[in-house]
């Protein structure tokens, strides 16, 4: 599976690592690290996830966040 990361999703990630830094420092990068991991492991699971408003929805393991 072929996976494409739009800019408004790379401007939700910088947001992200923004807000999570400011809580704590080091909590940015494990933000992104974690997300990371989330958007890679699409590559194997991706298609089985719930859709929602016409797309595969999967959450994120360890942050409120929603990978379309």
């Amino acid at each position: 599976m072929i996976i494409e990361i739009s800019s408004d999703a790379l401007i939700d990630l910088e947001e992200g690592f923004d807000f999570y830094q400011r809580q704590s420092q080091g909590l940015g990068a494990y933000f992104i690290s974690c997300l990371m991991t989330d958007i890679e492991a699409l590559t194997y699971f991706g298609g089985i996830h719930q859709v929602v408003n016409g797309y595969h929805r999967a959450l994120s393991k360890r942050f409120p966040f929603c990978i379309y």
